[in-house]
């Protein structure tokens, strides 16, 4: 919490890995999966990204 008013405020971190979830509402507890799975697709994608990217760069290398 700010103790002045022109301090910025801190957001929420939506979930923490290791986080006690007991005192979390069942609705809270869906919401949060939700973040973690698009969360999870988003790295999924990246490392998908990458491997096209490496995969690439070694057909390209071994041509030489």
């Amino acid at each position: 919490m700010a103790i002045f008013d022109d301090e910025p405020r801190r957001k929420p971190q939506p979930h923490e890995i290791g986080q006690d979830l007991a005192l979390l509402s069942v609705g809270e507890l869906e919401e949060r999966i939700g973040i973690l799975r698009a969360e999870i697709e988003r790295i999924e994608a990246e490392l998908q990204a990458k491997g096209s990217t490496k995969s690439a760069a070694e057909a390209l290398f071994r041509r030489g």
